[in-house]
């Protein structure tokens, strides 16, 4: 059983996970209107890879004997300077999930909650990632600039991104 404590946690971690699937839709949006379609098909990506996060939280707490509540979901941020702001928003909403994982993993290990600590030692090693890719894409974006044939590369290498939920539990 869970304590209340670390079940709010839980759950509003996995409702923030949601909400991340939500916002990369968003950044999906602004860059397929501003025709970088790879762009596009990154974030749309990365938002199966958020809703898919999201279910791991949900499956986890009915796996304890407890319920996932489902809260509304907030309107994202849909307008972006450019394709550097936009990656530089999802880094920094990459590093707030990381800083709420930590948390989430404070909570657990103070409660000696040892399957919660070992369920988010994977979210632990995933933000590693998570974090990596956007800050690459950012110094990418910089060196190439946001014009030219290196952004139209750097577009089409993105579009190539999949995502098999059967195998990311084994991804490292």
């Amino acid at each position: 059983m869970l304590s209340d404590r670390l079940l709010e946690a839980l759950n509003d971690q996995m409702n923030f996970e949601f909400l991340s699937a939500h916002y990369y839709l968003a950044m999906g949006a602004y860059c397929a209107e501003q025709d970088f379609d790879g762009f596009a098909h990154f974030f749309w990506v990365q938002a199966e890879e958020e809703r898919f996060h999201a279910e791991k939280f949900y499956n986890f707490i009915n796996e304890k004997g407890e319920r996932a509540v489902i809260d509304a979901i907030s309107k994202p941020q849909n307008d972006f300077d450019s394709l550097k702001d936009v990656f530089t928003t999802a880094l920094e909403h990459e590093q707030e999930v990381t800083k709420r994982i930590y948390d989430l993993m404070d909570i657990a290990t103070e409660e000696s909650e040892y399957s919660t600590v070992n369920f988010l030692d994977w979210f632990v090693e995933e933000q590693v990632e998570e974090e990596d890719t956007m800050e690459g894409i950012i110094k990418k974006i910089d060196r190439l600039g946001e014009k030219g044939q290196g952004i139209f590369m750097l577009d089409q290498e993105l579009a190539q991104r999949t995502f098999d939920p059967a195998n990311a539990d084994q991804e490292e």
